[in-house]
């Protein structure tokens, strides 16, 4: 779509778009958007500005990550404008917006189609990975003990908001076994096989495992994320809804100890 801090990949506007319902995140807007098909600039805003003397901006990002679904909120011109003021809307400010827009988004989908979750969950249990050594089934943990020892930062507080959907997910599970169905463990057993694939390219053979999974969490908690949409996006599965099941899962395999590392 463009250069630099504006050459967004495919997967982050189709993200971008997924996630957001295709409206303006300002709160009181929602405005409907342009689809990923004829997005426009306008629409695609960054939160830590694109270029140097822009709101916002951080010297310290690569292009790479000025154009990643991270740094992006999708806003109507209007409510762009808004955004000039960098002394109410700072990156916190924008970063919370974006999550309370995505989060009641979702909240909206789940209600409109009680299936959400259940075709995500059949969606992953499809995936075919080649298998991995593992250790041992992880119990599961307090979710906040369990943030603050892996030091989750950016992902800190989705995960919080988004563990009450854990109950929901457990009843299905429940159905399924109840019907004979492996589909939990094939699911669990696919995203631990993921984070050990995406651990493994930043750990490699440090003798610190540890910290640079600390240093490194919520990129790979995003990596796993982009891993399991890349191997959805061309499934008979996929649909925008299970764009915004993922999210869900994944906080429920964090909680279960297949994402990250298990509090010693």
């Amino acid at each position: 779509m463009g250069n630099g801090p504006r050459n967004y990949t495919d997967q982050s506007i189709k993200k971008l778009f997924a996630l957001s319902g295709n409206l303006c995140a300002f709160p009181g807007c929602n405005k409907r958007l342009v689809n990923t098909k004829n997005a426009l600039d306008s629409n695609i805003c960054h939160i830590q500005a694109a270029n140097k003397g822009g709101e916002r901006y951080n010297p310290n990002m690569t292009d790479e990550q000025r154009a990643d679904y991270e740094n992006l909120i999708l806003l109507c011109p209007q409510c762009h404008d808004k955004t000039d003021d960098v002394n109410i809307y700072t990156v916190e400010v924008l970063k919370e917006m974006k999550q309370i827009h995505e989060s009641a988004y979702l909240n909206q989908r789940i209600n409109n189609n009680p299936s959400m979750l259940k075709n995500a969950i059949n969606a992953i249990s499809n995936i075919s990975l080649q298998s991995i050594n593992k250790t041992e089934s992880l119990n599961a943990y307090n979710c906040k003990e369990k943030l603050n020892y892996n030091t989750v930062k950016d992902n800190f507080s989705l995960i919080q908001e988004y563990k009450v959907y854990n109950k929901k997910i457990n009843i299905l599970y429940d159905e399924l076994e109840l019907q004979g169905s492996l589909i939990k463990e094939k699911l669990l057993d696919i995203i631990e096989q993921l984070y050990l694939r995406v651990k493994g390219k930043y750990v490699l053979n440090s003798e610190e495992p540890l910290e640079i999974i600390r240093q490194n969490s919520d990129n790979i908690i995003n990596d796993i994320f982009n891993e399991l949409y890349l191997q959805l996006e061309n499934s008979n599965f996929f649909d925008e809804d299970i764009v915004l099941g993922i999210r869900l899962i994944m906080v429920d395999a964090f909680i279960r100890c297949k994402i990250l590392e298990e509090p010693k």
